[in-house]
């Protein structure tokens, strides 16, 4: 974008990804929940949008909506896109797992308007079944990648990354962390779009599928190398005598909390001179190269520490395709280099061969979320080839306080007790049963991926049992309740009916119960809460009322248990596919 900057707003790095797709005049949102995107799309839900207009802008309206499935939230946007409208896609990492076919194929096919796909990763794995890097996904695709480091990158990459798609006519990625969310800067807002956005070029059928790869890469992937060697995003930071060019440093950043140690990132920053950071000035070219939210913490020790004259920083926000010839003049200008980044050693991978570069691979760094004290150990210990890597003991202790359990007052924790049936083989799935597999319940043995749980169960030498949400059901697992059904594999399926994503907070789940009849015979319901269709009679009542609600509630509670342990044994004593919905009510939502 060559346009000065029309106005500055202080936000965090969410609400400039909301601001940067009102001003690039975005018309459809899809998103399925989890985190940490959730929070993002829900600035997209909020009804009131007439006030977040740049100025002069034309009046952004759109259609913001979650699905179930990431497939399906990419190929609307694709719909979108074809037909000139662009659009955004936001999941969490594992989502990128699913997509990821209708990418691939859309980067050599080609699409209309700009797309754009927001990637959610989970640095220390606070909320994901797994800990993934969806930078990744930009080598497998062949797709820019944008790591935005602050609030002001952020808006600047999104905007970029509009044009970078209508330009290369292929979808670009976004990779967002908690740890951007909750850092707060001054935002600079540039015009809105104006442009008519391309529709599809249907030429591109004039090309085989072997002539649309070769035309790939002899026409497309040049023009994102190009970008990413001369993009204002990738640079040098203010201070640094032995980089590239002495560039200035990163614009837009004021403010950095939140993520659990980032709040500290001040009080330790003032103590790493007491633990030799210091000594590391004038010891020559040493070199930081950083992508993302790491960037941020590396920056903010290195003006703390007063080191920053002695560290050359080159700052990465476009890391796919990697700027090889920027960075191999980094390298060669600095002695050693070291790589932060999260999660993966993405880049380090990609360098390493230049044999002066340390970080994840030589133990300097650790995999996963980057801390203040990660950065300190890394510049202690920058001399040595390799290192042991840093004590995590303090991070593990808390994870191990902090673990996330089953609801006290959760509906479905009798039917987690009674799972445990010798000889029977339980598969979870990545919904709230997946905290019922640890101890002391170990209610499950196996869990996989959300919507997997039927699958998996068909694979057990004998019948088992499948445990899945109903949104995990909408989500996939009914393509495997399709299969089951199709095949004749001997499985017992327990829905839990909540109504709700409960995990991701407590979006509205379709109801499939109509679906399931028409796919499998033998289908019971079952009520935790004893509600459905179970209104009481007025001496039920008066008896509670004189007897006590908690007591007579108490025995309810227990016959119904009971029951429901009666109709698993049952349903597992038949042949084929037995299917029981279970409702209760999230206490939560």
């Amino acid at each position: 974008m060559k346009e000065e900057a029309v106005c500055e707003k202080v936000c965090n790095g969410f609400e400039a990804l909301y601001l940067a797709a009102i001003d690039s005049d975005v018309k459809l949102i899809t998103g399925v929940p989890g985190y940490p995107v959730t929070s993002l799309m829900e600035l997209f839900l909020k009804t009131d949008i007439s006030s977040t207009s740049a100025p002069n802008t034309h009046g952004s309206i759109y259609r913001a909506s979650w699905l179930t499935n990431e497939k399906v939230a990419l190929e609307i946007a694709l719909g979108a896109s074809i037909s000139g409208r662009r659009a955004l896609v936001l999941v969490k990492h594992v989502g990128m797992n699913l997509l990821s076919d209708p990418l691939i194929t859309s980067v050599t096919h080609t699409i209309g308007a700009g797309l754009v796909i927001i990637a959610g990763d989970d640095p220390g794995v606070k909320g994901s079944q797994n800990e993934q890097d969806s930078r990744w996904y930009g080598r497998i695709a062949e797709v820019a990648v944008f790591d935005p480091v602050n609030p002001d990158a952020a808006y600047t990459a999104l905007r970029k990354a509009y044009e970078l798609s209508e330009e290369s006519h292929t979808p670009v990625i976004i990779r967002v962390t908690a740890g951007l969310e909750k850092s707060e800067g001054k935002v600079r807002r540039f015009p809105a779009s104006s442009a008519v956005h391309p529709l599809f070029d249907h030429s591109i059928w004039g090309l085989r599928m072997v002539e649309k790869h070769q035309h790939f890469h002899s026409k497309v992937y040049p023009l994102l190398e190009a970008e990413a060697e001369n993009t204002d995003l990738n640079k040098v930071t203010e201070g640094t005598e032995e980089g590239i060019e002495g560039e200035e440093g990163i614009e837009g950043e004021e403010r950095i909390e939140g993520e659990e140690g980032i709040e500290e990132i001040e009080a330790d920053a003032q103590i790493s001179e007491q633990k030799g950071v210091e000594r590391i000035k004038g010891s020559g070219r040493i070199g930081i190269v950083s992508s993302g939210f790491a960037s941020s913490v590396v920056e903010d020790i290195l003006k703390k520490s007063g080191c920053h004259h002695g560290v050359s920083h080159l700052v990465l926000n476009l890391v796919n395709p990697l700027p090889l010839q920027k960075i191999g003049n980094f390298l060669k200008n600095n002695r050693r280099v070291l790589v932060a980044e999260e999660s993966e050693p993405f880049i380090e991978e990609q360098i390493r061969i230049a044999g002066n570069v340390y970080g994840k691979k030589t133990g300097h760094l650790p995999y996963g979320q980057i801390l203040p004290e990660d950065i300190e150990f890394a510049l202690e210990h920058i001399e040595k080839e390799i290192v042991p890597g840093p004590v995590d003991s303090v991070r593990t202790e808390f994870r191990k306080k902090d673990r996330a359990a089953i609801c006290e007052d959760c509906p479905y924790l009798p039917l987690y007790h009674f799972l445990r049936i010798p000889d029977v083989q339980v598969a979870g799935d990545m919904g709230c049963s997946v905290r019922s597999a640890p101890e002391p319940l170990a209610a499950v043995d196996v869990s996989f991926a959300l919507g997997s749980a039927i699958s998996v169960a068909c694979g057990f030498e004998k019948k088992g049992i499948a445990v899945i949400g109903d949104f995990a059901l909408a989500h996939s697992g009914i393509l495997g309740l399709l299969n089951a059904a199709g095949e004749g594999y001997e499985v017992l399926v327990l829905v839990l009916r909540n109504e709700v994503a409960a995990m991701t907070g407590g979006q509205k789940v379709p109801d499939l119960r109509k679906v399931v009849e028409a796919i499998v015979p033998d289908v019971s319901f079952f009520d935790m809460d004893g509600e459905e269709g179970k209104e009481g009679t007025d001496r039920e009542k008066d008896s509670e009322s004189k007897a006590g609600k908690e007591t007579v509630s108490e025995v309810k509670k227990q016959a119904s248990d009971s029951e429901l342990s009666k109709l698993i044994r049952e349903k597992l004593a038949l042949p084929g596919i037995s299917v029981i919905f279970i409702k209760g009510r999230c206490r939560k939502y």
